[in-house]
């Protein structure tokens, strides 16, 4: 072959085979042969045998600087010494009680001394599940129905918030249905005249959910003067407050950016660092919305107020 024809893809493919043969096997596998859409690479992704710390090693035994972490969940790094055993401690109690237990409790007690917002907690199994908890508690507390949000900003993949989450930020994913359309509100990130127009003309705004530190991993930055604004205006109109902490909660301080910017949601979600660098979630906030989730023997407050929130894996050991 003449050096000339010697292309990129060349190169990328004589350096990862094993990666290729593993992919070629995957592509039967899944769709578009990956688990995931952001592993999704052309020709095909490099596949991870192992990590330890800030590196990890292909199947090809290439090794790497891992700027990644683990999606944002792994701020202790691969393999943390104190992680493992911790893990391996438990594992011989036990994968899954199926029940209450200590841990819960002192995890629990964690989030409440670091997150200012936090008065009482309620553990999901991912970010996902807890934007989806906490704006349907918003939805229960207030009574009212829509959702507004930001362009750009991301809050997991259920049907409201994936809307307006990737350009064109107007176009509706495939397979929404219209009413879901119809009660999420996409506003410019950093507008406070369009949040402030919207919730004078649009008394059915239930929630305000946004990311606290900008969208898309902080490249659509949020600085805390929008923040305090949008602080006072949701409260201004008695509208829930959501500040989607997945990413920045115990990485740009302790209690995330809320004690960064000294700025108080009503509602916290919580996932990625939360859990260690396993799975897990978990929506923290004001008493009175989080009793909403509390079974009481009132046949109305059955009716009305009960939030069900079951969950195999919530608070998982």
């Amino acid at each position: 072959m003449a050096s000339e024809d010697y292309s990129l893809l060349d190169m990328y493919e004589n350096a990862f085979p094993n990666s290729r043969k593993l992919y070629q096997k995957a592509s039967t596998l899944f769709p578009n042969g990956v688990t995931h859409d952001g592993r999704y690479l052309q020709p095909y992704p490099i596949y991870v045998e192992r990590a330890k710390g800030s590196k990890k090693w292909d199947v090809d035994g290439r090794e790497y600087i891992d700027y990644w972490s683990g999606h944002g969940a792994l701020l202790l790094g691969h393999g943390r010494e104190e992680v493992v055993k911790a893990v391996t401690e438990q594992v011989a109690l036990g994968t899954h009680l199926g029940a209450c237990h200590r841990k819960e409790v002192e995890w629990a007690e964690l989030v409440i001394d670091m997150v200012p917002s936090a008065e009482k907690v309620r553990f999901t199994s991912s970010g996902t599940e807890a934007t989806l908890m906490a704006i349907r508690l918003s939805r229960t507390f207030t009574g009212k129905n829509k959702l507004l949000k930001f362009a750009g900003h991301f809050h997991g993949w259920h049907d409201q918030v994936i809307l307006g989450a990737n350009p064109p930020y107007e176009t509706p994913p495939p397979g929404i249905i219209k009413e879901v359309v119809d009660t999420t509100v996409i506003r410019p990130p950093n507008d406070i005249e369009a949040v402030e127009k919207t919730l004078q003309t649009d008394n059915d705004i239930a929630g305000v959910i946004i990311e606290p530190t900008g969208g898309g991993f902080g490249t659509i930055p949020t600085g805390g003067e929008f923040l305090k604004q949008l602080r006072e205006v949701t409260s201004r109109y008695s509208v829930i407050l959501i500040f989607d902490e997945v990413i920045s909660g115990f990485r740009v301080a302790p209690g995330g950016a809320q004690e960064y910017y000294n700025v108080t949601p009503d509602l916290t979600t919580l996932a990625k660092i939360l859990a260690g660098g396993l799975p897990g979630g978990a929506v923290a906030g004001r008493n009175d919305i989080m009793e909403l989730l509390e079974n009481r023997k009132d046949p109305e407050w059955k009716s009305n107020k009960k939030m069900p929130h079951p969950g195999t894996f919530n608070a998982n050991p």
